[in-house]
């Protein structure tokens, strides 16, 4: 499949952003709070569609979350914990770039959990997720999958490029050779954590382009709900000229480079 040319791309975006601000109307308005989950392999794309979402949105209702390793305090809590504070409020739209299925992926392929604590998560993160949904969160949950070969392109590129090189970590080093086993983690997860109020929804994200916009349009598919067009605000006039910024000090202006 040929890559989407950057123009096509540019206008399909611009359509679909014009409907994300809209969305996001209807979501403050009505008090909706929405959660969206994005998980996948190293370089899957998360981080980049999570931004092409919210560029757009009113960051005061839009938060992203993406969490590090959890603290010494976190570690002994339950699990579910550090990850309720971040749920929204009313209007609110929360971002996840990874989750709670952390422990289904990462932990559990680099055993960095215990097969005990594994199996609890993938026994409780069904019935976790049926109370928040069932006290009226929306839980949307989406699995970018990219293959391989794309993923060491990406890997290949984000090591020479120095403004990407910080995206690589030491775990991302050793998880390239666990790619077989982040398919079966993948699977066993998708089996026990996919039911009728929190279903899982799988982007092809080997074009990443095409996976965003694919994300983006499915994503209106499922919140159709629209608040209607605002008519124009029509601004009165000054009752003076218009003001110049002014300041006692020109120390305080920083240099005019462009």
């Amino acid at each position: 499949m040929k890559s989407l040319k950057k123009r096509k791309y540019e206008l399909a975006l611009e359509e679909l952003h014009e409907q994300l601000v809209e969305l996001q109307r209807w979501i403050i308005a009505s008090g909706k709070r929405v959660v969206v989950v994005f998980e996948g392999r190293d370089a899957a794309g998360k981080g980049g569609v999570i931004k092409t979402i919210s560029e757009r949105l009113n960051s005061r209702y839009t938060r992203i979350v993406a969490l590090g390793k959890p603290s010494e305090r976190e570690a002994s809590q339950w699990y579910f914990q550090r990850y309720i504070e971040h749920l929204p409020a009313a209007g609110e739209l929360v971002l996840f770039d990874r989750s709670w299925y952390n422990r289904a992926g990462v932990e559990h392929v680099m055993s960095f959990c215990s097969d005990a604590q594994y199996q609890r998560f993938l026994a409780d993160c069904p019935a976790f997720e049926k109370l928040i949904t069932g006290d009226g969160i929306i839980l949307l949950k989406y699995w970018l999958a990219v293959d391989q070969q794309e993923q060491e392109q990406r890997f290949e590129e984000r090591a020479t490029h120095p403004l990407k090189r910080f995206k690589i970590s030491p775990i991302d080093l050793k998880a390239r050779e666990q790619y077989a086993a982040y398919g079966k983690a993948r699977d066993a997860m998708l089996r026990a954590t996919h039911a009728k109020w929190a279903p899982w929804h799988v982007a092809n994200f080997n074009d990443q382009k095409r996976g965003r916009l694919d994300v983006i349009a499915h994503l209106l598919d499922v919140l159709p709900e629209r608040m209607p067009p605002d008519k124009p605000l029509k601004l009165p006039k000054l009752k003076e000229k218009p003001g110049t910024e002014r300041l006692p000090n020109k120390g305080f202006w920083i240099p005019e480079r462009f």
